[in-house]
């Protein structure tokens, strides 16, 4: 009997205690309707909310388990939106400050190489410049070759490549001359000279 009026006098308590919030919960919930009407009367054309003030309201999510009561500016969900951005932005740019793998960056020597070979020769292609790079002493694959050639301006026009067709090829070349021959059954042969 002792036992049970104990228990319910704590239970009692603690509900007295638990309906008046503590002194560190008043003065959170102060700062942060503080920090809304800051926001609220900001002389902006328009009311933009600066990333500082998006730190605070994730700062004080971490901290403080009664942050949802005090908004009225933004919903809880908001908050959350600019933590999950907030994460994603600090994981990017861990992956890029430690660059272990991946392939090996091709020097601006070569890709200099490459693009001069190119556009010295329009003829050659990766295959080719791939193998003449081995003969200089670069090791790398035809594949990454054909990576940097896509990125080279090709701004030769396909007259000049006609002419160096013809110029390359011009004892091979045979002008020809068609014409018909009218015969007899009024059938036509087509010949040439």
């Amino acid at each position: 009997m002792i036992s049970a009026i104990v228990t319910s006098l704590r239970h009692l308590l603690g509900w007295v205690v638990s309906a008046f919030p503590s002194r560190e919960d008043l003065m959170l919930e102060n700062l942060a309707l503080r920090q809304q009407l800051l926001a609220l009367h900001a002389k902006r054309p328009r009311r933009q909310l600066t990333g500082l003030y998006k730190l605070f309201w994730v700062a004080l999510k971490t901290f403080w388990s009664g942050w949802t009561k005090p908004l009225v500016l933004i919903t809880p969900r908001t908050v959350v939106l600019w933590h999950r951005a907030g994460f994603r932005l600090y994981w990017t740019w861990v992956s890029r400050a430690r660059r272990v793998g991946g392939r090996r960056r091709v020097s601006k020597e070569v890709r200099a190489l490459i693009c001069q070979m190119a556009t010295e020769n329009p003829t050659w292609g990766a295959p080719r410049i791939h193998g003449k790079l081995l003969k200089l002493g670069f090791h790398l694959s035809e594949i990454t070759v054909s990576r940097w050639l896509w990125q080279i301006p090709r701004t030769q026009n396909p007259a000049k490549r006609w002419l160096t067709f013809l110029r390359n090829h011009r004892e091979a070349i045979a002008a020809m001359d068609f014409f018909t021959v009218p015969r007899s059954r009024l059938a036509f042969c087509i010949a040439s000279l």
